[in-house]
């Protein structure tokens, strides 16, 4: 197989029928850039002094670890001076990050969980980076958090950074999915895996089987199913798998196939669910579909619904489609 580099394939990209601005193609190759300065300090873990909580709350009022800040900060610096962003949004911060005066303003707007599954960060992990990328939609110089509150099929380009045995990117700029290995040796990004594709049926499923007493009468209606396995109405068995870092849950269904679920529950029955739509649900749903996977809130398409605010959450169904489509199902039957 030719190796293939991210700088190649994004220029391959943009010389194929302009699909991919220069401004685009740069901030992704800085974003990479960026994901690997956060890998060197996930792998140097305790001798980093990098583990352990930082004694501060992010705007979700969760206890931010030291990761969570050092990769917050590794973003915001590696993008700010390029040129290509107007802003930034962070799951850790509370409001938008403009770009300074003193740099030149571009034309997109870049949003990120800098390290999603934090409570996997001590014990060793995997645990990973989203981001998503939307143009800003308005000419005026000035940027606003109204410039973000775009539906996620509007998103530019979309990815993340799985730091694991490997560190992986996986990336879509409209154009299927792509992943890419970083070569530590060489320092460089070498695709891997090109046309990633989602099988249509699955046997696992993923879900925290914790909150089960909570979940709504659709999701216990499927897990039921699925654990009935080949005695019950589904008739086949099925094996159940929870990394708890949604970036590694999704990498798997990406990988072979599978059904991710985390849905709403009882526990906080006024929000909708528990993941951010602008950080996780939407950059994880492109990539899903782009793969040829469903994503939806139980009820309808994550990449049609409407932002409301920044740090919306959402209830999430995603992965093979056959079992989204079911799971979807059986919410809309509940609900009529």
């Amino acid at each position: 197989m030719r190796r293939i580099s991210l700088t190649q394939y994004l220029v391959e990209q943009q010389r194929s029928g302009g699909h991919m601005p220069p401004q685009l193609r740069l901030l992704i190759e800085v974003v990479a850039r960026a994901c690997k300065r956060i890998a060197i300090n996930v792998n140097k873990g305790a001798l980093g002094d990098v583990l352990g909580s930082a004694d501060s709350e992010n705007v979700q009022g969760e206890v931010q670890k030291k990761l969570d800040i050092i990769a917050n900060e590794v973003l915001i610096e590696a993008n700010e001076w390029g040129g290509h962003l107007a802003a930034m949004a962070s799951e850790e911060m509370d409001s938008i990050h403009v770009v300074p005066n003193r740099f030149p303003q571009g034309e997109y707007l870049l949003m990120f969980d800098p390290l999603d599954g934090s409570s996997n960060i001590d014990v060793n992990v995997s645990i990973g980076t989203i981001f998503s990328v939307l143009r800003k939609v308005t000419n005026t110089r000035g940027v606003s958090e109204e410039d973000f509150l775009q539906p996620g099929k509007q998103q530019a380009a979309a990815g993340y950074c799985v730091y694991g045995p490997q560190t992986t990117l996986v990336l879509t700029v409209g154009d299927g999915v792509v992943m890419f290995t970083l070569d530590r040796e060489m320092g460089s990004w070498v695709m891997t895996e090109s046309a990633v594709k989602i099988p249509a049926d699955t046997k696992e499923f993923a879900i925290n089987m914790s909150n089960q007493r909570h979940w709504a009468a659709p999701v216990r209606r499927y897990i039921d199913e699925c654990l009935a396995g080949s005695t019950g109405p589904r008739e086949k068995d099925f094996n159940m798998r929870w990394v708890a870092s949604m970036v590694a849950d999704v990498h798997r269904i990406l990988t072979r196939g599978g059904v991710f679920l985390y849905p709403w529950d009882a526990r906080e029955p006024a929000k909708a669910g528990k993941l951010r739509l602008m950080y996780e649900a939407n950059p994880m749903a492109y990539l899903v579909e782009q793969a040829g996977g469903m994503a939806t809130d139980g009820r309808r398409r994550i990449l049609d619904i409407p932002p409301g605010k920044l740090h919306e959450r959402v209830a999430v169904v995603l992965g093979s489609k056959n079992e989204v489509q079911r799971v979807t199902q059986y919410h809309l039957d509940d609900a009529s």
